[in-house]
Formats: C-alpha cells, sequence, structure tokens
C-alpha cells in the first residue's frame, strides 16, 4: 500500500463536529526516521519500505499528508491533578485519521509534537527524541506484557533542535514526532468537554460514537448511555489492576489522560517500581502523590465519577434518576477491581483461583517486601524457583530471609503438590525483563544524541518479557540502591 494512499478514514470528523479543529501539522525541516514498528505496521497492513521511503518519512513526520485525509485537533477537557481545565485539547497532536480492518474495528493514527494547534497552551507544539522514545519503549514493554495500551508506529527526528528545561537550566535538545496508533483518543475529557458546552445533542452523539467503537453490545441495551458507562467502569478496573500487577505507575492519571476504550495513554512521567512500596511516585510535579502507586484505583475510582458526572444528560432526562444510575454502577468499582487484582495476583503466586486463603498469602507477602525494601518485579519472578525447590534467589532479596521462609511454607501449602506446573504458569505471568528506570534513561540519552543501539537492545528485550535468555541478564537485576532512590520522571513539555 502507498503510504501517499493511505487508506484512511475520517468518522471523527464526520460525526462529532465541535469536538475538534481542522488543523494542519507543522512540516519540519529535515525528518528522519528512528525507530519504526515493523510488527505494528504489519498488523494495520502497511507496507514497512513504504514507511521507511521518503515519502512514507514525509507523513510520519507531518510533513505531507496522505491523499484524502482529514487532519484535526481533537477538543477534550479535564481533570489536572484535581483542577478543572475546561478547554484543553490536542494543544501539539492532530488525529490523521482512523485504519478501518476486515472486521470493521477502527484505529486512530495520530501524531504527537506535530506543531502547535488552537489548543496549544503555550510551548513550542514540538516534542523532543527522548520523551517519545520512552512512549516507544514502554508502550511496547506494555503490549508484551498484556496490558491494553495505544503503541507507537514510528518515531521520526526533526532535524530541528527544540528548548527544555533541564536541572534549571535551558538547553538545546534533538526534537522528534511521534506516530501514535490507538483504539480511539476518545477520553473521560472529551465528555468532560461535550457536557460543558451544554449541546445535549453533541453529548448524545459523542455518546453513540463511543458505543460504536467501544462497547457495540450496548446498542442494545435498555439504556445504551449506562451500558457505556458500566463497559468503561469494567474496563478500566481491569486496566489499572494489571498496572498494579506488574508495579507500573502511570504517573498523571488526569481525567483527560484515561481512556473510554481501556487502553494506557501518556506515557510521560510514567515508571515502574523498584522496591516495593505503595507510596512510591516517580513524576517531578506530583507533590503531593495524588498519584502514587498505591493510589491509582482510588484516581479511577474519582475519574470514573467525573465521566459519570458528563453523562448524567443521556443516562436519564431526570436528574436525580440520572445520579442514582451512576452511583449504583460506581459503587461496583471496587468490587470488580478486587477480583481482577486478585485474579492477577493469584496467578502471579501459582494459586488457584478459587484456593482458600490466597488473598491473605498475598497481602502478606506483599507487606513482607514493603518492611524489607524487596524489588517488586524480581522478587514474583524468583518465586517460581522457590515453588520449584530453590529458593535461594527469593531469599537473598530480603534482609531477614527467614521471614521469608515462614511465608514460603504457608504459600507453598496454598499452591499444593503440582509445583512444577504452577512454576512454569507463574513464569508466563511474571516478567524477568522490564523498562528498569535506569536503563531506560541510559538508553534515551544515547538515543536522544543518536546513538539507538543500546535502545534498540532494551526493546528487544522487553518485547518478550517472561522468555529467559542469555547474555540479556542485566535488563533483569534490580537497581542499585544508589541509583533507584530520588528517581524522578518529567513531563515531555
Amino acid at each position: 500500500m502507498s503510504v501517499a494512499h493511505l487508506d484512511l478514514d475520517d468518522s471523527f470528523a464526520r460525526e462529532l463536529i465541535g469536538l475538534y479543529e481542522p488543523w494542519a501539522p507543522t512540516p519540519v525541516a529535515d525528518p528522519s526516521l528512528v525507530v519504526l514498528n515493523e510488527a505494528l505496521a504489519a498488523e494495520l497492513g502497511l507496507d514497512a519500505e513504504a514507511l521507511r521511503s521518503t515519502d512514507g518519512v514525509a507523513v510520519l513526520a507531518g510533513n505531507a499528508v496522505p491523499e484524502g485525509a482529514t487532519t484535526l485537533a481533537q477538543a477534550y477537557a479535564g481533570h489536572q491533578f484535581g483542577g478543572y481545565s475546561p478547554r484543553l485539547g490536542d494543544g501539539r497532536a492532530l488525529l490523521l485519521g482512523e485504519f478501518v480492518d476486515h472486521d470493521g474495528a477502527r484505529r486512530d493514527l495520530h501524531l504527537k509534537g506535530s506543531g502547535r494547534t488552537p489548543f496549544a497552551r503555550g510551548g513550542d507544539g514540538r516534542a523532543a527524541v527522548g520523551p517519545m522514545l520512552r512512549e516507544y519503549v514502554i508502550s511496547e514493554a506494555m503490549h508484551a506484557l498484556g496490558i491494553p495500551t495505544t503503541r507507537a508506529l514510528a518515531v521520526v527526528a526533526t532535524g530541528e533542535p527544540i528548548l527544555r528545561e533541564l536541572d534549571g537550566h535551558r538547553v538545546q535538545v534533538p526534537g522528534a514526532v511521534l506516530a501514535r496508533v490507538a483504539s480511539s483518543h476518545l477520553r473521560v475529557g472529551t465528555f468532560q468537554y461535550a457536557s460543558a458546552s451544554g449541546d445535549l445533542d453533541m453529548l448524545r452523539s459523542l455518546t453513540d460514537y463511543a458505543i460504536g467503537r467501544h462497547a457495540p453490545a450496548a446498542a442494545e441495551s435498555d439504556n445504551p448511555a449506562l451500558a457505556l458507562f458500566d463497559h468503561v467502569v469494567s474496563a478500566q478496573a481491569a486496566l489499572v489492576a494489571q498496572w498494579m500487577a506488574v508495579g507500573f505507575i502511570h504517573g498523571v492519571m488526569n481525567t483527560d489522560n484515561t481512556t473510554i476504550s481501556g487502553e494506557t495513554i501518556d506515557y510521560g512521567p510514567c515508571a515502574f517500581m523498584d522496591v516495593y512500596d505503595p507510596a512510591t511516585v516517580f513524576s517531578s510535579i506530583d507533590h503531593g502523590g495524588r498519584y502514587a502507586y498505591g493510589n491509582q484505583p482510588a484516581i479511577i475510582t474519582w475519574n470514573l465519577a467525573r465521566l459519570a458526572e458528563a453523562m448524567l444528560p443521556v443516562f436519564d432526562d431526570d436528574t436525580d434518576t440520572a445520579i442514582e444510575q451512576a452511583t449504583s454502577l460506581l459503587q461496583t468499582f471496587p468490587e470488580r477491581f478486587r477480583l481482577a487484582w486478585s485474579a492477577e495476583m493469584h496467578t502471579k503466586l501459582g494459586l488457584a483461583s478459587d484456593v482458600t486463603g490466597g488473598d491473605e498469602v498475598i497481602a502478606e507477602l506483599l507487606e513482607l517486601m514493603r518492611e524489607q525494601r524487596v524489588d517488586y518485579t524480581s522478587c514474583l519472578r524468583s518465586l517460581s524457583s522457590a515453588a520449584r525447590g530453590d529458593a535461594a534467589s527469593t531469599r537473598s532479596l530480603f534482609a531477614a530471609p527467614e521471614a521469608f521462609d515462614d511465608w514460603a511454607q504457608r504459600w507453598l501449602t496454598l499452591v499444593g503438590d503440582d509445583r512444577a506446573n504452577a512454576a512454569d504458569r507463574m513464569d508466563r505471568a511474571n516478567p524477568l525483563y522490564i523498562p528498569r528506570n535506569h536503563i531506560v534513561e541510559e538508553v534515551l540519552t544515547a538515543a536522544s544524541w543518536g546513538d539507538v543501539r543500546a535502545f534498540d537492545d532494551l526493546l528487544d528485550a522487553v518485547s518478550r518479557p517472561f522468555e529467559h535468555r542469555s547474555g540479556l541478564e542485566r535488563y533483569a537485576q534490580p537497581a542499585p540502591h544508589d541509583v533507584s532512590a530520588g528517581y524522578q520522571t518529567f513531563c515531555g513539555t
């Protein structure tokens, strides 16, 4: 398929007038491909060689628009760290259009760092190579872990330096554009924007559009809008449970970063937890710990409450009835999350889903890990060896290994006699390789200045996270304490 003739549909532009501004990307000086996701390209039916061509890179950079495409900046509102912003939108991003597969499913093609739009809130509308590569590698790691996520199709260097603040100084860094693919870019903030407009027809159109893309069965419900909300509650409960199970911290769970699809989006200040501690925060702008690891279930509940508020007019004409319906569904979230989290952790510990005492044993291990400051990923992965009869690697992670021994006796009793098969299942559930924070920083620094070899090696490791491979030991080792202590992540703007 020729890149110039990408078959992109524009249903968002046709059906959601008022929720976007038509806009074109700002061309860059000298685009060059940094990395291309060939597996994703194949999944989308795209020719990787065509994407690598001069014409292909021009499209991925925003220097050319596919024939017939309707490019636009999406409008949305959002609560950012609890404060409401009525007009956010794609300030430095554009929707190029939607791929439609043989089953009618749509996937957005979106550019990030493509220049200022009418929604720009200061800044240059550009992105830096480092943060765009961070989104690429971590979203691919999440995909390999089986966690719903937006994905990066490509990162293109712009050939233009941009100014960013680093350690209190303004420095020039290489610019980049990210081409991102998503089931959609509909957010809680999209509904907030439509609701705040006071245009009920717009809100109804958005609701119908979201049902068509993400919850088609809801259309057959007696109350399709309420059924959509129910679908989003379930999707977000499952998503955050998966985040928590792998130690992922999103870092900026604003309502404009909470998708209707249940996909992870916006990999700015995100990171994977090293030492287990529910209070862990990495984002440099999260001064109060609002989006700490352990707060994520409560925050997503809060975000879903904001979605419910925005959707009240389409739940029922009577506001009191709508509130009662929304509240009843929202109150199911804690149990939905608990069941999803429990199922994830039972699998990770090799426990049958219906075993008596499983939740207690899981809680005991987590508290032991917190007390003794144990690396989360390493501990869970090593338990399969303990199940096979060799607990040495797990014991070495604990300052007081005797406490682990006491816990392990209770745990292995629940695992039962078929420990070899349980250990095999655990190895398929507990990753060996994750994007370790200190390694991510190393490879992004090198890649920002043109050396992508280490980036490619890290990407290879995290793209097959469960499979032990010789030579990748470094990617499985916990960060040295003096490296992980005080680690911070930063917003790409």
